[in-house]
C-alpha cells in the first residue's frame, strides 16, 4: 500500500488550476512572495504522492516546508514523507500512537484542513459564472469578495468593463461555532451582504493579528433589524508562529494566511468593496444576474420617477412603515425627504453608479448603492439603500447617505 491509501488528498490533481508559484529563483524570502505560493506547493506535493512519485514530493515538501516553516500542514505532510521511506504510512499525519492522542485534536484540524483546501481547488466555480449575489456592480466598484464557509474559501473578484472576474481564492478559517453569528460572543461568522470600512494599521494591532486587518461593517442594516449583536468583525491575518488556522478556529473573523491577506489589502478599496458571506455560495452565469435585476430595477426606477415628479405621499409608497434611517422613523425623516425634494423640484433625478447586491435567506433583501444627482448639478448624494420583498412587491426599509 502506498502513502495514504483512498486518502481524498492523494489522488492525482491534475486538473486542478491552482495559482502558480510566483517565487523567483533568486527570491530570498518566498514567504514574502505573491500569494498561493504555498498552498499550489502543497497541492503540487498532494499529486506527486497520488501518482507514486514520492521521491520527488519529499523533495518538493522539504523545500515547501524551509520556505514556509510555520506552514504546520506541509511540516506534517513533510513528515508523513520521511516516514514513509522506513515504514508504511496510510493517514495523513500518520505519527505514533502515543503522539497521536496526544495531538488528537491538532491532528483533526489539520486533516480537516488538507480536506477542505483539495475539495476547493478541485471543485473549481464553472468559468463565467458568479455568485448569484452579484447582480450589478458600478463600473467604480473595482473589485469584490465572496466567502463561501462550507468550503472554507475566499474568492476575490476584479470588476472590469467585461463583467466580475475571479482572480483569485484562499483557504480561510471561520468562527469556532460556525456561521450565523446573532449575539456577542457566540463565536460565530456572521452571514449577509458587507462591505469593508477599514485598513487597520499592523504596527497598531497586537501580532494576534498577523499582516494587518479589513473591518466589515457587522452588523449591517438587516442585522440590527433582526435584533443581531456584536462586533469587531474583520478579515484579518495569522501570528507569526502560525502560517494558517483550522477551518472553524477564529471568535467569528475571517482569517486568512498572511501573504493572503496582504494581497487583499494591497488590492481592494476601503468603503467600496463588498464582502458577501454566504453557506455556500450559488455560482450563476453572468447574464443570468442581470436578468435577476431586473425586476427590482423596475421598481428602483418607479422611486426615482415618483421623486422627480414631487409628490411626497408617491414618495413614501415605497417606503416600509418599519422604515429606519440612522435611527429616525418614517415620520422623523420624512421633513428630511420633504427638503431634498423642494431643492430639486422640476429637475429630473439621475442615479449613477448603481450597484445591486441580493440576499436571500428567510426574507428576500437588496443592498443597492448609488449617486443621487439632480439634473444640472454637479454633485449629488452617494446613498444605501435597503429594499425587502413584501407581498410581492420591493420597498424600501432603509435609507442612507454615505
Amino acid at each position: 500500500m502506498g502513502l495514504y491509501p483512498g486518502d481524498a488528498s492523494a489522488n492525482p490533481v491534475k486538473t486542478i488550476p491552482a495559482q502558480k508559484p510566483a517565487v523567483s529563483p533568486a527570491s530570498k524570502n518566498p514567504a514574502k512572495d505573491d500569494t498561493g505560493a504555498a498552498e499550489a506547493r502543497l497541492i503540487e506535493v498532494y499529486g506527486l504522492i497520488g501518482r507514486g512519485e514520492n521521491r520527488s514530493a519529499l523533495l518538493k515538501a522539504e523545500r515547501l516546508a524551509a520556505d514556509f516553516p510555520t506552514f504546520q500542514l506541509a511540516q506534517l505532510v513533510y513528515g508523513d514523507l520521511l516516514a514513509s521511506r522506513v515504514r508504511q504510512v496510510t493517514t495523513l499525519g500518520d505519527v505514533p500512537p502515543a503522539m497521536a492522542k496526544s495531538a488528537s485534536e491538532a491532528l483533526k484540524e489539520l486533516r480537516e484542513e488538507s480536506s477542505k483546501r483539495v475539495k476547493a481547488l478541485k471543485e473549481r466555480p464553472p468559468t463565467g459564472m458568479v455568485p448569484a449575489q452579484f447582480l450589478q456592480l458600478a463600473p467604480t466598484t473595482r473589485h469584490a469578495i465572496a466567502v463561501d464557509a462550507s468550503r472554507s474559501r475566499l474568492y476575490l473578484f476584479e470588476n472590469s468593463g467585461n463583467g466580475l472576474t475571479l482572480i483569485a481564492d484562499y483557504y480561510i478559517s471561520v468562527g469556532k461555532a460556525g456561521i450565523s453569528k446573532a449575539v456577542e460572543g457566540d463565536q460565530r461568522t456572521p452571514l449577509g451582504v458587507y462591505y469593508i470600512t477599514s485598513n487597520l494599521d499592523p504596527k497598531t494591532l497586537k501580532d494576534f493579528y498577523g499582516s494587518g486587518a479589513l473591518p466589515i461593517n457587522y452588523p449591517n442594516v438587516l442585522d440590527t433589524k433582526r435584533g443581531k449583536t456584536g462586533s469587531g468583525i474583520w478579515l484579518h491575518g495569522t501570528p507569526p508562529t502560525q502560517f494558517a488556522r483550522a477551518p472553524l478556529a477564529t471568535d467569528g473573523c475571517i482569517v486568512l494566511a498572511n501573504p493572503d491577506l496582504e494581497r487583499i489589502i494591497k488590492t481592494v478599496a476601503i468603503r467600496a468593496t463588498p464582502v458577501v458571506i454566504a453557506p455556500q455560495l450559488q455560482w450563476v452565469p453572468a447574464v443570468n444576474a442581470k436578468n435577476a435585476a431586473k425586476g427590482f430595477e423596475s421598481a428602483l426606477l418607479a422611486w426615482r420617477n415618483a421623486k422627480t415628479g414631487g409628490n411626497v405621499q408617491q414618495v413614501l409608497s415605497f417606503y416600509t412603515p418599519d422604515f429606519n434611517s440612522n435611527g429616525k422613523t418614517l415620520q422623523q425623516w420624512t421633513p428630511l425627504l420633504r427638503g431634498e425634494m423642494e431643492k430639486i423640484r422640476g429637475r429630473t433625478i439621475q442615479l449613477k453608479d448603481v450597484s445591486y447586491l441580493h440576499w436571500i435567506d428567510s426574507n428576500e433583501t437588496m443592498v443597492t448603492t448609488f449617486g443621487e444627482v439632480a439634473e444640472g448639478s454637479r454633485i449629488g448624494w452617494t446613498k444605501r439603500q435597503y429594499w425587502s420583498y413584501q407581498n410581492g412587491q420591493w420597498k424600501i426599509f432603509y435609507e442612507g447617505v454615505l
